[in-house]
């Protein structure tokens, strides 16, 4: 493969761009400038370099992010910062998109991949792909309102009941802002407009905090900070077939 194509699937610009690139001696593999945009390269496991920054090669990105509240995780944002405006350009250019969405005050695990048959498989609700999050709740947790949960609850204007896969009470905690709340870890493979918060209010308790620890099989690694990205090694070891 051209090194000049390898710059252009990965993001770096139009393909003039990543040509002029490697011309102005911007780019380099294995520590050496080439020069050449028809410089050719075997793009599996490839690292490279441009304009100081290493990239490595692939052919379809799969990142986690770990979301902040207080960015939309839409292009066309209407009331707060785009998450998309933490991703590199790189990123942007290949057009990256969420699996499934959080909203706004929500915090933790997102997915971003440019493989649109990924998203479809881990989006489509035929394939009941597991999400846990972690609820910082107003009232107590009782194991009454667990029990419904884990039946089933009738959510506003939603005739149909949905229910948990898994509810757990995991104890009161202090926040700083909302002072000491109750959590409930819970486990849908569902993912309906404001699921979580709706299914706490059918059971007259209300959800204060609410964040993403688990996609399919991946957990939030704990070392990820609000904001900061990293990439996955592939679907395999995120959500199994």
């Amino acid at each position: 493969m051209k090194l000049s194509q390898v710059l252009f699937s990965q993001g770096f610009g139009a393909r003039r761009e990543c040509e002029g690139l490697i011309c102005a001696g911007l780019v380099s593999v294995g520590g050496v400038v080439i020069e050449e945009p028809s410089h050719e390269v075997a793009p599996e496991g490839l690292l490279f370099t441009v304009e100081g920054q290493t990239w490595a090669y692939h052919a379809k990105a799969l990142i986690v992010m770990n979301k902040p509240a207080g960015f939309e995780c839409s292009k066309k944002p209407r009331h707060h910062p785009s998450i998309y405006n933490l991703l590199p350009a790189q990123f942007k250019r290949r057009d990256m998109q969420t699996v499934g969405r959080l909203d706004e005050d929500t915090t933790g695990l997102l997915l971003f991949t440019d493989d649109g048959n990924l998203i479809h498989r881990w989006t489509s609700p035929k394939h009941h792909v597991p999400k846990i999050y972690e609820a910082g709740c107003k009232h107590p947790v009782d194991e009454a309102q667990v029990a419904r949960l884990l039946a089933g609850v009738v959510l506003h204007d939603d005739p149909l009941p949905v229910q948990a896969l898994a509810a757990e009470i995991t104890g009161a905690f202090e926040h700083p802002t909302h002072g000491t709340l109750h959590g409930l870890r819970l486990t849908l493979a569902e993912g309906k407009y404001h699921q979580v918060k709706r299914m706490l209010a059918a059971v007259s308790n209300r959800v204060e905090t609410l964040h993403r620890s688990g996609f399919g099989a991946y957990r939030l690694p704990d070392d990820l900070k609000l904001g900061e990205w990293r990439w996955l090694p592939g679907p395999q070891a995120v959500v199994p077939r």
